[in-house]
């Protein structure tokens, strides 16, 4: 059975939003740090499952949630973020396993497509446009706060609320990605094709295109591999983007 067009839609507009976010991941250093963050979904789920919501929703709300308290704790305490993403993905995977059963757990953290509500679908594509939209129009500050904050500040650039903004644009990403990689992966796709990216672009611009690429290349080929071996996506697509950092990774022969 062919995947249906309103998932290629949403999970293409994913995609992108992932390649965007996951080269400023590559470049701020977290990457585990991103795919912990992920992980933070986990209890969101739980809840929302006893509360009979959606688990979306739930775990929407505990990215968000989790975001917010990472970039609080980081502002006081100073420490990297990194380290505070790995404490807080540490609890909030111990809780969500006491609050799911051992199916649900298994659904939350490898994910599953299923259909597609159409406020789903309409909700997913504002999510995807809105994180796309930050990731280009706050490139250039993004940027000079990453190499210099100490710059950026002198250059106008409020950093802690710039940080606050890319915390919850990435916590948005994750939380559209959930639905067909689940919690164990959504952090990979936002890893892989930027790393694959790191490796082959000449400059920023390249970088991101890349990433880009190699997100929806591994989306869309192991959404329709997925669907003619009757497997599931999640598995499929990040095989899919690690072949494509093996080729990358192969070293070139000079000429």
């Amino acid at each position: 059975m062919s995947p249906a067009p309103s998932g290629l839609l949403l999970s293409a507009a994913t995609a992108i939003a992932a390649g965007l976010m996951g080269c400023y991941a590559v470049m701020r250093r977290m990457t585990l740090a991103a795919d912990a963050l992920s992980h933070v979904a986990l209890p969101g789920i739980g809840i929302a499952i006893l509360l009979k919501v959606h688990p979306l929703a739930g775990a929407l709300a505990a990215l968000l949630a989790g975001a917010t308290f990472v970039w609080a704790l980081e502002q006081r305490t100073r420490i990297p973020t990194e380290t505070v993403i790995g404490v807080v993905f540490s609890a909030a995977l111990a809780i969500g396993a006491l609050l799911t059963t051992s199916e649900q757990l298994m659904d939350a953290l490898f994910g599953g497509p299923g259909a597609l509500a159409p406020w789903e679908l309409a909700a997913g594509l504002v999510g995807a446009g809105a994180v796309i939209a930050f990731a280009l129009l706050a490139k250039d500050r993004l940027i000079v706060a990453l190499v210099s904050p100490d710059i950026a500040l002198t250059s106008g650039i409020n950093v802690r609320r710039l940080d606050f903004f890319y915390l919850i644009a990435f916590a948005v990403t994750v939380a559209l990605g959930l639905r067909y990689l689940g919690v164990l992966l959504m952090g990979s796709l936002l890893i892989i094709p930027a790393a694959t990216a790191r490796r082959l672009g000449r400059s920023l611009t390249s970088m991101f295109a890349t990433s880009i690429g190699v997100a929806l290349v591994a989306t869309l080929v192991g959404t329709y591999a997925a669907s003619a071996l009757g497997q599931e996506t999640g598995p499929w697509i990040i095989v899919t983007a690690a072949a494509c950092f093996v080729l990358a990774a192969i070293p070139r022969g000079r000429p």
